[in-house]
């Protein structure tokens, strides 16, 4: 599209579209996790205004992130079926627009989380969306195959920002919860990588398919989920969780494990893609059951 052709924003741009730019899906589950995160903290409910006010001030951070991310990949973005439909890619947005709207998403966000929460949640959150927005997305992604590994350790924070929302400091349970997420990423994501390959060759990022090949990524896969298996025990060793919830994540994790094995064997983009959307669902079930098994003390 030449710039003759390219619409105006102010003429094109709809509230769908700032809506958009935020990842409502991805911000979604970082929302989730941190309300988890709040959750295992005590056996009790937290104050309500903190649950409620950190769940907004991480949501409103995190779209900040997201738009600003959506911005800087703009052009990245134009090239991917995945994301050409994007309003930063299709340039119905305007980086001013942009700019002023993950502004004031992260000013009323910063707001909400130091008056409801603490000083430590936000200046977490903040240091995690930022990370996020111009570390990963300026320096890592475009730049080295691990981008995803590295960049994932700001994918990892929402349930630590949510522990932290409530008991105002990170220990070792937030630190697990951290650590399954991190293991989580690679695998999952390296799974969209493969069946969304050609793609990335487009887009000139060094995505680890694109530069080690189909096979060097799925044992790199294979490798991530046995990693995950054993970190997603870890809460049962500290009393975390009981024996219930072990159980469980680990009939989730093998068969997690089982699924990249398959992909292993015979390779196709539909085993792929039920690789990544298996990942989805692992992550929803393992932190839910943890949940559960927190309050209700099955064993």
């Amino acid at each position: 599209m030449t710039a003759m052709q390219q619409p105006s924003p102010a003429a094109s741009a709809t509230w769908h579209d700032y809506w958009v730019v935020t990842k409502p899906r991805v911000t979604a589950l970082a929302v989730f996790t941190s309300f988890i995160g709040m959750l295992l903290v005590d056996k009790g409910f937290p104050p309500a205004t903190v649950v409620i006010g950190g769940c907004i001030g991480i949501a409103l951070l995190a779209g900040a992130s997201f738009a600003m991310n959506c911005l800087l990949e703009a052009a990245v973005d134009a090239r991917m079926k995945r994301t050409d439909w994007r309003p930063s890619a299709q340039g119905r947005l305007s980086t001013a627009q942009i700019v002023i709207f993950a502004l004031l998403l992260g000013v009323v966000g910063s707001a909400v989380l130091i008056t409801t929460t603490n000083v430590l949640t936000w200046a977490l959150t903040l240091a995690t969306f930022f990370g996020y927005a111009f570390v990963y997305t300026l320096y890592l992604k475009p730049n080295t195959p691990q981008n995803i590994v590295i960049g994932g350790a700001a994918g990892a924070m929402p349930p630590v920002l949510g522990w932290a929302a409530v008991a105002n400091d990170v220990s070792a349970p937030a630190l697990l919860l951290f650590l399954i997420i991190f293991a989580w990423t690679p695998p999952h994501f390296w799974a969209l990588a493969l069946y969304r390959q050609e793609d990335y060759e487009k887009s000139g990022l060094p995505m680890l398919p694109v530069t080690h090949g189909r096979e060097f990524t799925i044992l790199h896969m294979l490798l991530y989920t046995w990693l995950l298996l054993a970190v997603s025990l870890l809460p049962v060793s500290i009393r975390m969780s009981g024996i219930a919830y072990g159980v469980v994540a680990l009939g989730l994790g093998l068969r997690f494990v089982y699924l990249v094995w398959q992909l292993r064997r015979e390779y196709s983009d539909a085993r792929s893609k039920g690789v990544f959307r298996y990942s989805l669902t692992y992550l929803a079930a393992l932190f839910a059951v943890l949940l559960a098994d927190h309050y209700l003390s099955w064993l």
